[in-house]
């Protein structure tokens, strides 16, 4: 096998080769786990900011029966298969951690749960291959662009018109909701785009040199995204590195307690991105994860360091373009478009303002709200593939709230929310486009018309 830290590891990340693990690695969550739980006073103000308890009404899945059930554990019970439930159900949203007055840290909670759940809990076999399954396809961005050929032709060749309307995906939907999932949230899938150059050079006066994490379903799936996200930092002035050999930030690996995992592809992002000052991130999970390194690795001697220096120099994109200040030019783009909190980059990297003043920026274009904006909309990383229902009922309830707004145009940051918006939208008939921020600036810089924003992205 070879060493999480061995440069080589870097480029067969990228390749589709999994990564190492560090079992001598201490877990942190040993004893920070008690110290965190004790700052819960139980005092209830994060109920009605859970989407789960807002679902069902019941106490073990909010955030405070959660932790009642980490303390239970803590003192001794054992993870039953009904207490990894309630877990299992969290989305991990972290809009508790925004609603909550005591500061619980929530997010840590819940990472540090899910690994001792993936650590002593024997999952039944049906559910442990699809797990399995989807860790093995969706962190290896060369594995993903094998499924694009074939996955395109399953679109464009009219099989799954037939496979819809022959009630295959019904019968999919009784024998495995996660692969009926799979296909539902599949978005339409154009021809292959080239890969985008090693550095793209600054337009004008060099005002800065960046790193871009280009990130795994949103290169393969999303690539007009990242290209969009590298035109728009040129044209303000940033050199932009692109390694080759990046590959998976650790993001749905993190997030579903598989630490070891989530570790080594931390090891080789850093790794990837050490000799750039700022890495600019425009998928929210990713910017999430990349900036929790610095608790990740904490208890690493050799990476504890160049954990927290990756940490503090990593930007989401609208985070970062804010802070830069606008430079180029931007044309008129009269379009109304509602925006939507990607949950991990409002709650977990407190992002809401930045990519609001950058659409506010642009001349003509209207921004609707949506309401609740704060409640998930059931994507979570791979949650709406393990708990498929619960996330459909989370979308229908985020896209009723989208069609409210009257807007022709959704914007969202991350991959993850523009596909199960987008499949919710499908299920009630509404064909509303949904975009990044990036490509809404891209238009405007580029002076793009409105018919022809709309047509692209049709």
């Amino acid at each position: 096998m070879t060493a999480p830290n061995d440069p080589a590891a870097a480029n067969d990340a990228g390749a589709g080769a999994d990564p190492g693990t560090d079992k001598d690695v201490a877990a942190p969550q040993d004893r920070e786990l008690p110290q965190l739980l004790s700052d819960c006073v139980h005092c209830g103000f994060c109920l009605p900011t859970c989407p789960t308890y807002v679902l069902w009404g019941e106490e073990m899945d909010s955030p405070r029966g959660r932790i009642h059930l980490m303390q239970q554990h803590v003192e001794g019970a054992p993870l039953s298969a009904p207490m990894v439930e309630h877990f299992d159900r969290c989305l991990g949203c972290m809009a508790c951690v925004t609603a909550c007055p005591s500061g619980v840290q929530y997010d840590r909670l819940i990472e540090m749960t899910r690994a001792e759940v993936e650590q002593e809990h024997p999952r039944p076999v049906a559910e442990r291959l699809t797990r399995e399954a989807v860790f093995r396809l969706f962190p290896y961005p060369r594995r993903l662009h094998a499924l694009r050929g074939p996955l395109r032709a399953y679109q464009r060749t009219g099989l799954r018109r037939l496979v819809q309307r022959s009630g295959l995906l019904g019968l999919l939907e009784r024998v495995s909701p996660s692969l009926a999932a799979m296909e539902r949230l599949a978005p339409p899938l154009g021809k292959a785009q080239p890969r985008l150059p090693e550095r793209v050079a600054a337009r004008g006066e060099r005002r800065a040199t960046v790193g871009m994490l280009t990130g795994c379903v949103q290169r393969e799936f999303f690539p007009d995204v990242n290209a969009a996200t590298a035109r728009v930092l040129a044209l303000e002035g940033c050199d932009v590195v692109i390694p080759k050999g990046q590959g998976c930030c650790g993001a749905l690996s993190l997030h579903a307690g598989r630490q070891e995992e989530a570790r080594a592809f931390a090891r080789r992002t850093i790794e990837t991105f050490e000799d750039v000052d700022v890495i600019v991130v425009n998928a929210a999970g990713c910017g999430s994860a990349m900036k929790e390194y610095v608790h990740l690795l904490s208890d690493d001697p050799a990476w504890a360091e160049r954990a927290k220096a990756l940490s503090a120099k990593t930007r989401d994109l609208a985070e970062y373009l804010v802070e830069l200040g606008p430079r180029a030019q931007r044309h008129p783009l009269p379009v109304t478009v509602a925006y939507h909190d990607a949950c991990h980059l409002a709650h977990a990297q407190g992002v809401r303002s930045q990519p609001r003043a950058l659409l506010a920026g642009i001349p003509g274009l209207t921004v609707r709200e949506i309401a609740d904006p704060d409640v998930c909309c059931g994507s979570a990383g791979t949650y709406n593939l393990f708990q498929p229902e619960a996330a459909a009922e989370l979308g229908d309830r985020k896209a009723a709230d989208v069609r409210a707004t009257g807007a022709e145009l959704l914007v969202a940051a991350n991959p993850g929310c523009a596909m199960q918006i987008s499949d919710a939208l499908a299920r009630r008939g509404d064909r509303i486009s949904v975009a990044h921020t990036a490509e809404i600036l891209d238009a405007s810089l580029r002076g793009l018309d409105r018919s022809a924003l709309l047509g692209r992205l049709t």
